[in-house]
Order: structure tokens, then sequence, then C-alpha cells
């Protein structure tokens, strides 16, 4: 099994749903978190872990700590989604005032950056196997995007979009090949560093990218930024597994690289998983999409159906299949969007949903305290 982690964004809220900026307070008391650029929201990272009940409980404790430090501070609770659903996309909310780079995001993206998301980490140390399982993430990151949509609402109002988030967020640079060589990622970054299209190594804001310790050149994981926050950590995990489940297959077979197995051009593919990213981003689960290998119209939803077919083995010889059976709820239940908006749909007002959510996110993550994690967190 790969080594993975996680970079959980989320925000401080009231019971009510309006994002509340506490993350100067949360980082000067608490270890393991750090800023984001508006202070209404917050990141922990897990540290790289190889098995999945670790994982579970690397995800839960640090909220359990965020929990019990903001019911200190006041009535405070953690907001699920991605977006500020009930309202606040009107301003900025500095977390650190005197930062030049948080001064030039806020000058250049305003808040369509303020938002929350995961990021999921798998690593890789053999950099063209890398690159190679970078290339194949990248033309199936529209899936994970279906699977974790969590922001059909800004500012109190349904956007028509299942990842609000998603689809205005500002990627950057706006056009990133599908790099065919650790050599040509090097080359690559380095003429955007000159012609300041990047500020700095980090500013590379698409869907997945290598990372590494000194980017471009020394690299050892994969990071998929494409995700909506996802709250329910078995959720999650069953995405992971899907991913790594994916990787391994990478490792394993040197010829699943969409630039060998694919008919498009590389640049036809990269045109057709940026519209694929914008149709997952508007309907999720139910978007149509275009299949990598030979650009054929596919849902989303059967395309996921297929992979989960397709790695099962895998995740099975590995040991961790029973973490990827809950992706299968998500399929048959629909992502946090679908099921918010339906609630909507059905006459509950924005506010209303958001509030039940604060509500069945608590819940969960009581009742996984006590099942899960109690030991290890005593």
């Amino acid at each position: 099994m790969l080594s993975k982690g996680f970079e959980v964004e989320i925000y401080t809220s009231t019971p009510e749903g309006d994002a509340v900026g506490l993350s100067d307070k949360i980082v000067a008391a608490l270890d393991g978190f750090v800023r984001e650029p508006d202070s209404r929201n917050v990141e922990y990272t897990t540290p790289p872990c190889h098995r999945y009940e670790r994982l579970l409980c690397d995800l839960l404790q640090p909220r359990f700590k965020l929990r019990n430090y903001l019911k200190q501070l006041g009535d405070y609770t953690l907001l699920p989604g991605s977006t500020l659903s009930l309202g606040g996309s009107d301003r900025f909310l500095r977390s650190d005032p005197g930062n030049p780079y948080h001064t030039y995001i806020e000058q250049t993206y305003g808040t369509k950056v303020v938002t929350a998301s995961i990021h999921i980490n798998i690593g890789i140390s053999d950099l063209e196997t890398l690159m190679r399982a970078c290339r194949l993430v990248r033309v199936e990151a529209p899936l994970i995007l279906a699977l974790t949509a969590s922001s059909p609402f800004l500012n109190g109002a349904a956007t028509g979009y299942h990842s609000t988030r998603w689809s205005l967020f500002p990627k950057t640079p706006a056009h990133v090949p599908l790099f065919e060589s650790h050599a040509h990622f090097i080359r690559w970054t380095e003429q955007q560093l000159a012609a300041g299209t990047m500020q700095n190594v980090r500013h590379l804001w698409s869907s997945v990218r290598p990372n590494g310790d000194r980017r471009p050149y020394n690299l050892n994981r994969v990071e998929l930024r494409i995700c909506d926050l996802v709250v329910d950590p078995l959720s999650l995990l069953s995405i992971a597994a899907l991913l790594e489940a994916r990787l391994l297959q990478v490792i394993a077979n040197p010829g699943l690289d969409p630039l060998q197995m694919s008919q498009l051009s590389s640049e036809d593919l990269v045109a057709l998983t940026d519209a694929n990213e914008l149709a997952a981003g508007k309907l999720s689960l139910d978007a149509e999409l275009r299949h990598w290998q030979d650009g054929r119209p596919i849902i989303a939803k059967d395309w996921i159906e297929q992979l989960y077919q397709e790695v099962w083995d895998t995740a099975k010889q590995q040991g961790f299949s029973c973490f990827l059976s809950p992706l299968k709820k998500i399929l048959r239940d629909g992502n946090e969007a679908q099921r918010w908006l339906k609630l909507h749909e059905q006459g509950m007002s924005v506010s209303q949903v958001m509030q039940q959510a604060i509500r069945d996110t608590e819940a969960m993550e009581l009742a996984l305290e006590s099942e899960l994690c109690g030991l290890l967190v005593a």
C-alpha cells in the first residue's frame, strides 16, 4: 500500500451557518493548524500513513480538538461545504494582513479562492512513474469532483452548480499541459515563474500536481486538489481508496498512460479534461463527460461504476477493499450537493439545509468518536 495523507480546509461558523473568522486564535492556540489567506477557514494536515484505520482517526482527532477549542471561544462550530453558503463572499477577511503573497491573492482573485476543500496526497517515489500517475489522475479527476461536490449554494442561494467552488475557482496558470516527463515539468515551471504566470512554485492551482519538498525538482507524491470538502471521513477514505487502487494499477502497468492509451492528442486531452471538469462542476454524478480514451460520451456515475469494478481486485489484494465500499452509498444516495439540493427542492430554505448539515456533521463525528476512536483519543 502507498502512503497517503490529507490537507483539510474547513470553515468555522455559528450554529446558524454564518462563517466567522477565527483562524488567528486557532493557530495560536492549537498545534497542527495553519492559516488560509481568509480567516474564516483553517487547515490541518494528516501525517503520511499507509493504513486506512489509522487515517480515519488522523482525520477525526484534529476536528475533536478544534470543536472543543471552539466551544471555549463561544457558541461556534464547523461548517460543511466548500463555499460561503449563507453569505460573506462580498469581502475578504485577511488572516495575515502582512503577508505579501496573501495580498497578491486577495487583489488578483478576491473571494473566489475563499473556499474549503480536501487535497489528497499519495506517495510515489519514482519520478517518471509519478508523472505518469499525474497524467492519469488529471484526466480522471472530474470523476473525483463528481463524487465530492458539496458547494451548491453561495450567499444564501442555489447557484445552479453542484460544485460552485470548482466552477468559480481561478485555475492558475490558465493552461496546464499534460507533463510528458519530469524534465518537461521542470522546464514548464521555470518558464511560468520567469513569465510571472506563477508567483512561486506553490502557485500551480490545477486539479492535480506533482508535489514534494523542493518543487519542481524533488518530488515524491501526487496531490489531487479538485475535491470539494467531504466531511464524512468514511466517504473520504473510499474516494482515497479508489485513487490509491488506480495508482497501484499505474505502478504495475506502465502502459496505463493517457499519452499512450488515448486516441486523442495531448492538447485534445487537456481540452477534453477541462470540459469534463466544467461539466462535473455543474451536474456532478449526473454530468455527461467524454472518456479520455476515445472521446465517447459517458455519464460520470456510470464511469465511476466501471472504475469501481476495475479496481476492486487490486484493493482486495492489498487488503483495503472494505474502505472502497462506501463509494456505493455515494453513487446510490448522491453526493452532499445532490442531497442538499433535494432538501432545498422539497421546500427547505438554504439556511435550514445548512443548519441541518451542521447538526448532522457533529452527530456523525460524535458517533465515530465513540465507536472507532475512543481508545486512540483517550
